[in-house]
């Protein structure tokens, strides 16, 4: 009876032997696994960040030119200058071609979202679908001036001071009778960003 007691307890010790040998080898190959899965994710972080970088690398742009002007009127107005500078931005223009910003914008309707805002017409201070787009268009013309090689083919002033920018360098835009337009003639292509925030208007040029 003692023997078979015995012999039980070495059975008992040789299989809790073996549960503790396949515990310990499992958790080497679970260890070696991840350590595999984490060198796998870090060279494709390291392939991705490469990638990114000579992205960046090959595609800089070259600031030419940035202007603001002050943000102000009420939400109509700041709707109407926030929709065509959304439709502006990001605008590409080929070396040798011309910019127009009524073909850009187009007519200025309530269906594209447009509202009725203060507009000057001649000498008069009236109401109008799109007002404010004047503003749009004489931040972006006064960008275009310190740009060698942007040549300004249409601008027309105000036939009253406007109060963003200083005399005689506003540009009023009306669809289908007043426009700004300009040739790109820098020998390069460039990019148009407009954007509006609570305090500004902002035209950036920049070399592509």
């Amino acid at each position: 009876m003692k023997n078979k007691e015995i012999i039980l307890t070495i059975l008992i010790a040789i299989i809790c032997i073996i549960i503790i040998a396949l515990i310990i080898n499992k958790n080497i190959n679970l260890s070696s696994k991840n350590d595999n899965q984490s060198n796998l994710i870090n060279s494709i972080r390291e392939v991705n960040i490469i990638q990114t970088n000579e992205y960046l690398e090959d595609n800089k742009e070259t600031e030419l030119s940035v202007f603001s002007t002050p943000l102000s009127g009420d939400e109509n107005r700041i709707n109407n200058i926030s929709l065509s500078c959304n439709t502006i931005n990001g605008t590409k223009l080929k070396n040798g071609e011309t910019f127009s910003f009524n073909d850009i914008i187009g007519q200025p309707t309530a269906d594209k979202g447009y509202k009725e805002a203060d507009v000057i017409i001649d000498t008069t201070l009236t109401k109008g679908l799109g007002g404010g787009n004047c503003q749009v268009s004489t931040t972006l013309y006064n960008a275009c001036l310190t740009v060698d090689g942007i040549e300004v083919i249409e601008r027309h002033p105000h036939k009253r001071k406007v109060t963003y920018v200083e005399e005689g360098k506003d540009a009023s835009v009306s669809y289908g009778t007043l426009d700004l337009k300009f040739t790109n003639n820098t020998g390069k292509d460039i990019i148009i960003y407009m954007n509006t925030d609570n305090q500004n208007v902002t035209a950036r040029i920049v070399e592509s």
